[in-house]
């Protein structure tokens, strides 16, 4: 007699099944929502709650403006992943969060479909955020001063629904040539195409420097992709305050 095995899952089918969930999701926004200022803000909140479901509470996951201590400001963000934890102030104003830019871990752009236009777009968001000037302060550990940490490089992202192009992003050069051309400041790391595929973008490899999922597989392979790059980033870094004290007029 067989015995089931009731203490196994299938992750990946787990994933499958939440890929299809946002995109019954996502295309019922697009099909029942006519403002399309409304259909935008409704792609955003689906991949913000989905973040926010399955990302370490460590991080938090909104849509804001990125502002560094001498007030210079990004464009506005689609989805924002910083820091919960050491984050010493975040402003909402009049409805839109101003987030300092020494917190920020990622940063994406959502869009319902993936074109070359919404990436030229999305790489001139992100180039926005990563111009600001983030500072950095020594760490005190066990009563011993350490000198300020080395700043990682904020990650960029694009989200969408659909593919526009007739063939998949993973077979389509005008896809490639265009994240491939992108200078380090308008780089676009990693992304997500639910009903084709997602990928990371590796630079520093001497080939395949792009990476694609399956198309089954691209929900959980953009989240675990993003797991690890996030992994590797760490915490972020002290905030110099006395850089944001200095733009006071009290001393």
């Amino acid at each position: 007699m067989k015995i089931k095995n009731d203490h196994k899952i299938d992750m990946g089918q787990m994933f499958h099944g939440l890929q299809k969930a946002m995109i019954n999701d996502l295309e019922n926004i697009r099909k029942n929502i006519d403002h399309e200022p409304t259909k935008g803000v409704g792609s955003e909140n689906i991949w913000i709650k989905f973040l926010e479901d399955y990302l370490p509470k460590r991080y938090s996951i909104t849509n804001a403006k990125i502002v560094d201590h001498l007030g210079n400001t990004s464009d506005a963000i689609d989805v924002v992943i910083y820091d919960r934890q050491y984050t010493p102030f975040v402003f909402n104003k009049t409805g839109i969060k101003y987030i300092p830019v020494e917190s920020v871990y990622a940063i994406f752009e959502a869009k319902q479909e993936i074109t070359k236009s919404h990436l030229l777009y999305a790489s001139l968001k992100i180039e926005s955020v990563r111009k600001l000037i983030r500072t950095t302060a020594p760490v005190v550990d066990k009563g011993i001063t350490k000198s300020a940490p080395a700043l990682f490089e904020i990650l960029g992202g694009f989200l969408s629904l659909d593919n526009s192009w007739k063939n998949s992003i993973s077979e389509t050069k005008t896809f490639q040539t265009c994240i491939n051309n992108f200078n380090q400041k308008q780089s676009i790391d990693i992304g997500c195409v639910l009903n084709d595929k997602s990928f990371i973008y590796n630079p520093n490899l001497c080939k395949s420097q792009l990476k694609f999922s399956t198309k089954d597989e691209a929900l959980i392979f953009f989240f675990l992709k993003l797991l690890c790059e996030l992994q590797k980033l760490g915490t972020v870094r002290p905030i110099d305050l006395n850089k944001y004290i200095d733009q006071l007029k009290s001393q």
